[in-house]
């Protein structure tokens, strides 16, 4: 019994998606170093951002529950079936959260300073689409500090640069849930729940979904001149601006037959690719 709601809270969290953010906060640090930023760095940066993913990820199923349940797309969801219980689910989202909090004190003063205003985006993200359609976009901030998160883990101080970067993952992040939210848009709209796709459409919405993406791969490219970094680095841009066309044209107004393909599945190997591209800048 315990072994299977083990099994089906690590569903529930589909740690996978640690793949959209995880990346990027490595890419700060290394940046911030311009090299190696040191073994015990990178781990307590790992668990900063697993830790602070998964408390957000529970905190929104936990909040949303009663709206997934009513959605016959989730109705199925761990929560709303009853498969784990709601106060287990607390429970586990305080202790990932002091989790963050003892990572963060390992790092250096200002990562434990920032960390409850880290938390409160995190936790608030989950409220937006009950007042504004620009949800998809604060969703993309909420994961676009990490960059920012592993900077500062390394440097102990607030500067803008990472931000740029911060900028780029929150346009790919925001351009990809708006694809994935076209499922919704009948749902939100009944229910009285605020998103781009429910407030333009499907067509309106891929519009907006390929203008955020536009702004990712300008974004990127600014991170590139600000940082000097070099050819390496901006073949991993190209290569992102081709893995956004090829999943933008996955996806057509009243065919969303792969749109789990273009949400999600192509959008693991951007982060990856990126930092891994970056490193040969930095050590070649």
């Amino acid at each position: 019994m315990a072994l299977n709601k083990i099994k089906v809270f690590f569903s529930m969290i589909d740690i996978s998606h640690s793949l959209f953010g995880l990346p990027f906060a490595y890419m700060g640090a290394f940046l911030a170093a311009r090299g190696w930023p040191g073994g015990m760095n990178l781990i307590w940066i790992t668990v900063a951002m697993v830790c602070a993913r998964t408390a957000a990820l529970c905190m929104n199923r936990l909040i949303d529950r009663d709206i997934d349940a009513a959605n016959p797309r989730t109705s199925g969801w761990a929560i709303p079936s009853g498969q784990l219980s709601v106060p287990i689910i607390w429970g586990i989202t305080f202790v990932f959260l002091a989790l963050l909090f003892f990572a963060a004190y390992q790092l250096n003063p200002l990562c434990v300073k920032l960390a409850p205003l880290a938390v409160l985006v995190l936790w608030g993200y989950s409220y937006t689409k009950r007042f504004t359609w620009w949800c998809h976009f604060i969703l993309g901030l909420a994961i676009g500090i990490g960059p920012a998160g592993g900077w500062i883990a390394i440097t102990g101080t607030f500067d803008w640069q990472p931000f740029v970067l911060g900028m780029a993952v929150a346009c790919w992040i925001a351009g990809f849930d708006i694809i994935y939210a076209c499922q919704d848009i009948h749902f939100d709209r009944s229910h009285g729940l605020y998103s781009i796709p429910a407030r333009f459409g499907q067509a309106g919405a891929l519009r907006y979904s390929a203008w955020f993406h536009a702004w990712t791969v300008i974004f990127f490219i600014l991170t590139g001149l600000i940082l000097d970094l070099g050819l390496f680095y901006y073949l991993s841009v190209v290569f992102v601006a081709v893995i956004l066309l090829y999943e933008h044209s996955l996806v057509r107004p009243g065919d969303l037959r792969n749109v789990q393909l273009a949400a999600f599945k192509i959008n693991h190997y951007v982060g990856l690719i990126v930092f891994a591209v970056t490193l040969l800048d930095l050590y070649c």
